[in-house]
């Protein structure tokens, strides 16, 4: 079967009021992005407020699905053939239709009509068509309740469209309509869920790593390389690699061992919001689930947030466990997160952490230490890198 074009449906974008052209710009972006290793040929238009791709011919129907599927914003998707505005164009594609995938027991015709002038409206197409696919295959029944195969039938001004295959995407908003986040990106489960999140929720990532050498090893750096590139089948992600070592040496000699990995968090909120200020981001991202791990009790978490004045978002943290890795599964990021190379907060977590931890204690630890130094060290220290897409990257 050779289709012309492919329909995409989007959800919330629908909604926004008077900003929807914004959205559906936006969404279209990502789409021309998302086809654009697939080759030329492609073209993306959005009339009526529809979005419509071009598809050149020769290409791989299954690889533009793979590539759709990851555009945020999307819900669904349909390849479909467009005909002459005459009953019999539109017969003849829909029993092409039908047989594409070998022909089903039962099926039904469900027709949109916006061109009013087609002498037929909407009841009448299906019944019509109805008809001349049951004489073309008189195995056939329609059932209208719970079909094996929809007919789909649109008619537009430039002409009908027919189809019945629907793929699923992504959902959510177009990546980068909300604005900039700053992801804490560790090498775990958690983080790289929580940056798949936000990007759901329209939100491009600047992913930042803690890096420690030579405490952890250059292959704990690769594994979160790896698990930005993940990512960037959704959307780039910049990553910024922090040298956090010298932050974590005076973290061991000035700070008491059960208040370390609360001023650990507290540094790394401070540099994340510093690179947010350089990168135009409103935001920083973490992973962080309540009653987790000690860092993440509600003191801790008000201990650790308080050094920084840019909003912190959490998504996973209403998840429990389970469905934090469930998700990880679902998005590729779990077994690349359970190789055995540790970050800075796993190696260095205390025996006995303080799990409720106030902020007089929390700057009582930090008396000794030069904050603005170390920070504005750290940040001096950081490589940057654009992820496009797995295997394809470069430095900022």
């Amino acid at each position: 079967m050779t289709y012309d074009r492919m329909l995409l449906r989007f959800g919330e974008v629908g909604l926004k009021g008077k900003n929807r052209a914004f959205f559906i710009r936006a969404l279209a972006a990502n789409v021309r992005r998302a086809l654009m290793p697939l080759g030329k040929g492609f073209r993306v238009t959005t009339p009526y407020g529809r979005i419509f791709v071009d598809l050149p011919s020769g290409c791989n129907i299954d690889e533009v699905a793979l590539a759709l599927a990851k555009v945020f914003g999307l819900v669904s998707f349909s390849p479909v053939v467009q005909t002459e505005l005459t009953m019999e164009a539109i017969a003849l594609a829909a029993r092409q239709e039908l047989q594409a995938e070998g022909l089903p027991l039962t099926f039904k015709v469900a027709a949109r009509r916006s061109l009013k002038t087609f002498p037929l409206d909407s009841m009448e197409i299906n019944r019509e068509l109805g008809g001349i696919l049951l004489e073309s295959f008189p195995e056939l029944k329609v059932d209208l309740h719970n079909p094996q195969r929809v007919v789909n039938v649109e008619v537009r001004p430039e002409g009908a469209y027919v189809f019945s295959r629907v793929f699923p995407s992504s959902g959510g908003l177009p990546v980068g309509v909300t604005g900039k986040g700053v992801l804490l990106l560790s090498g775990g489960i958690d983080s790289p869920v929580a940056g798949w999140m936000a990007m759901k929720r329209g939100i491009s990532l600047e992913a930042v790593y803690f890096d420690t050498p030579p405490f952890t090893s250059p292959r704990a750096l690769a594994k979160v390389e790896k698990l930005a590139q993940i990512l960037a089948q959704w959307a780039p992600v910049n990553l910024h690699v922090v040298n956090f070592t010298p932050v974590q040496q005076n973290l061991m000699e000035h700070v008491p061992e059960d208040l370390t990995i609360t001023i650990m968090r507290r540094f790394m909120f401070r540099v994340a919001e510093e690179l947010a200020h350089r990168e135009k981001a409103l935001a920083i991202i973490t992973g962080e689930n309540v009653g987790q791990v000690a860092s993440q009790t509600l003191e801790s978490l008000r201990t650790i947030n308080e050094v920084v004045y840019l909003p912190v978002l959490r998504p996973v943290v209403a998840l429990d466990k389970v469905e934090i890795m469930d998700l990880a599964k679902k998005i590729g990021t779990y077994s690349t997160s359970i190789e055995p190379h540790q970050d800075c907060c796993s190696l260095f977590v205390p025996a006995h952490p303080k799990t409720r931890p106030t902020s007089a204690q929390a700057e009582e630890a930090e008396r000794e230490m030069d904050i603005p130094g170390l920070v504005a060290q750290a940040i001096k220290g950081t490589v940057s890198k654009r992820i496009v897409s797995e295997g394809h990257s470069g430095l900022l």
